[in-house]
């Protein structure tokens, strides 16, 4: 659970799975045929560099928040809901 608590204590990163929440009304090209949202239009909307946000993206997806699909060259970020409520629901539970 400290793992899941650490990926949580960035601002960015909290932003990010707050705008995943939504993506069609976070990013114009919304989520593509379910896969997500490319890391290109995370990158723009967080305003940092391509290192920054890919760093930020793999904290979340090794904590289990994030899962990615590759099509290509490119990388589509979508938020994993199950995982998400379960950790949220054993916090809840030790708090």
């Amino acid at each position: 659970m400290l793992d899941e608590c650490k990926a949580l204590s960035n601002e960015t990163r909290l932003r990010i799975l707050d705008w995943l929440k939504d993506p069609e009304a976070n990013f114009p090209c919304g989520d593509t045929a379910g896969l997500g949202v490319c890391a290109g239009l995370i990158q723009h909307k967080a305003g940092t560099s391509a290192s920054t946000v890919s760093a930020h993206l793999a904290i979340l997806q090794r904590a289990g928040f994030l899962q990615a699909t590759r099509r290509g060259q490119w990388i589509y970020y979508r938020r994993d809901e199950a995982r998400i409520r379960a950790f949220t629901e054993a916090l809840h539970r030790s708090l």
